[in-house]
C-alpha cells in the first residue's frame, strides 16, 4: 500500500455502513455526493478491496467491507482520543503563561499590564521572568518562554515581533555633577568623553545607546563603569560623579523629586520600540495575543493622557 487511506474515507464507509446511502454519508460529513462516492472509491483502490456495492435500494458494505468497517471505527476512535488528549495538553498549557521580559519593562510596564490582564484571566496563573534584552530573546529562541518583551533596537531573524509601546532614553546626572546647571546642549562626542554609567552587554538600554552614537559618528569605544541594573546605574548618578543614559520611565521619580536632573543633548535620537517577540512557528493565541493587545492598549492610553 503506497499511502495511508484519507480519514475522511474512512468515516465515508463507517457512515455508509450505518445509514445504508453515500448521499447521507455525504452530508453527514459535509460532502457533495460525487466527491463522497470518489473518495470510497480511491480508498477501494488503496486497499485493493470492494468496499461497497450500490443498488436501487441504496448502497451497502460487502463483507469485506464489514471488516474494513470495524478497523475504521478503531482508527477513528483513536484519531479522536488522540485530538482530545492534544486538546487537553493545550488547555492545560494555556493555563500556565510564561512570558519573559527586560528590565525596563518588567520594572515599568508589565506589571500594569499583568494587572489589566488577570482582571479578565483570574483563573490562569501567569509567570514573568525578567532578564536583559539579549537574555529574552535566548529564552524565546530556545522555545523555553511563548513571548518576550525587549527593548533592543535590533533583532535576529529567528523571531517576530511587533511594536507594543515607545520609549525615550534621556541623559541624566546628579544634582552635583557639572552638567547639572547646563543649558547647551550635550553633544554625542562630549557625552563618550563622560564617565558613563552604562548597563551591562545585552541591555536593550545600552544597545540603544550604542547605536544612536554609532549613526552620529561618535561610537563609544570602552565603557569606563559598567552595571547589572537600572537601580545601580541610578545611584551612580545620583552620587555626582557618572553620567546615566537611562529610559524616561525609569527616572520619572527621581526627575520630579530632582535627585536627577535630565542634560539636553544634541545630534542623537534615542527614540526607540519596544517590541513582543515570540517564534514564528508559535504566533501568540489566545492569552498570550491578548496580553499583547492588552500591552499595545496602554501605549495608546498613555499617550492618550500626555497629549
Amino acid at each position: 500500500m503506497s499511502s495511508r487511506p484519507d480519514l475522511t474515507a474512512l468515516e465515508i464507509l463507517v457512515l455508509v455502513a450505518e445509514t445504508g446511502s453515500v448521499g447521507a454519508a455525504a452530508r453527514r460529513v459535509g460532502m457533495a455526493q460525487p466527491n463522497a462516492s470518489r473518495a470510497l472509491a480511491r480508498l477501494e483502490r488503496q486497499l485493493g478491496l470492494t468496499l461497497v456495492v450500490r443498488t436501487p435500494a441504496g448502497s451497502r458494505v460487502t463483507n469485506e467491507g464489514e471488516v474494513v468497517t470495524a478497523w475504521a471505527r478503531e482508527a477513528l476512535g483513536a484519531m479522536d482520543r488522540m485530538i482530545l488528549g492534544a486538546r487537553s495538553l493545550a488547555e492545560e498549557r494555556a493555563a500556565h503563561l510564561t512570558v519573559a521580559a527586560s528590565l525596563t519593562i518588567a520594572e515599568y510596564l508589565a506589571p500594569r499590564w499583568l494587572a489589566r490582564f488577570r482582571r479578565t484571566h483570574t483563573d490562569l496563573h501567569v509567570s514573568l521572568a525578567v532578564g536583559n534584552s539579549g537574555e529574552v530573546l535566548e529564552q524565546v529562541a530556545a522555545g523555553k518562554v511563548p513571548l518576550g518583551f525587549v527593548e533592543t533596537p535590533a533583532l535576529p531573524r529567528t523571531v517576530a515581533s511587533t511594536t507594543v509601546a515607545r520609549d525615550e532614553l534621556v541623559v541624566v546626572v546628579g544634582t552635583t555633577h557639572p552638567w547639572a546647571r547646563r543649558r547647551v546642549p550635550v553633544q554625542p562626542d562630549e557625552l563618550i568623553a563622560s564617565d558613563l554609567a552604562l548597563r551591562e552587554v545585552g541591555s536593550g538600554t545600552r544597545d540603544t545607546l550604542v547605536r544612536a552614537l554609532e549613526r552620529s559618528g561618535a561610537p563609544l569605544h570602552e565603557a569606563r563603569m559598567e552595571l547589572a541594573s537600572t537601580v545601580a546605574v541610578k545611584a551612580a548618578a545620583i552620587e555626582g560623579a557618572a553620567v546615566a543614559v537611562l529610559s524616561e520611565l525609569a527616572v520619572t521619580a527621581e526627575l520630579a523629586t530632582g535627585q536627577l536632573i535630565a542634560v539636553p543633548v544634541q545630534g542623537l535620537d534615542l527614540t526607540r520600540s519596544l517590541r513582543a517577540v515570540w517564534l514564528p512557528a508559535w504566533r501568540p493565541e489566545g492569552s498570550a495575543a491578548e496580553l499583547i493587545r492588552i500591552a499595545k492598549a496602554g501605549e495608546r492610553l498613555h499617550r492618550g493622557l500626555s497629549t
